[in-house]
């Protein structure tokens, strides 16, 4: 009860800009661990300590919630690219980019949310916007990289590789089929104990 309090007390001191980030940051948490469908509003809005009409003011529909933390998710990922680049460009832009990659796995919850993102595309406005979404990723990478389409597909696929071995929690049970398929840099210590803890 007192926790509650304490949420809906700071939730009336942010600005509405620091309330909707709030919101969508409870939000990932929700989403990733039941899914589209598994989720409610009001777990989310119980969750964020608001009221569910507060949380229709910001958005109108579940949906709409849902599709805002695809595109929040996507563009977590272009900005870190963009930032981890500099000024390489190729196989060197390539690495900095598969090494920032590794890092954003940390957090579990994107990397959940994003996965169910792709799990809830049957649903055509969350298809369209998760298929929007991965092309301007891809399109970002082509420009940042400026390798040709081959290589993008393996990079990509490598990545696709990471998410599933990160929802798997395989690196923290070892094996030598891990070992094989994930280059030696993002099985570093310090992202094998990080990576995939439910607190990263």
């Amino acid at each position: 009860m007192i926790t509650h309090y304490v949420r809906v007390m700071a939730a009336l001191r942010m600005t509405a800009e620091e309330r909707r980030a709030d919101v969508l940051r409870i939000a990932v948490a929700e989403f990733a661990r039941h899914g589209f469908e598994g989720t409610s509003t009001q777990d989310v809005a119980r969750a964020a300590g608001i009221s569910q009409p507060y949380l229709f003011k910001m958005f109108p529909t579940k949906k709409a919630l849902f599709i805002a933390l695809v595109e929040h998710g996507f563009a977590r990922v272009r900005e870190a690219f963009v930032a981890a680049v500099g000024d390489t460009t190729g196989e060197a832009a390539l690495e900095r980019m598969g090494e920032r990659y590794g890092e954003l796995l940390r957090d579990r919850d994107e990397l959940l949310l994003q996965l169910q993102a792709y799990a809830a595309c049957d649903d055509a406005e969350i298809g369209e916007v998760t298929r929007h979404e991965f092309g301007r990723l891809w399109r970002e990478v082509a420009r940042l990289s400026g390798v040709a389409d081959e290589r993008l597909q393996q990079f990509f696929a490598m990545g696709m590789l990471m998410n599933v071995v990160a929802a798997m929690d395989a690196t923290n049970h070892p094996a030598q089929w891990v070992k094989a398929c994930i280059p030696p840099a993002w099985l570093a210590t310090d992202w094998d104990a990080a990576a995939l803890s439910p607190t990263a």
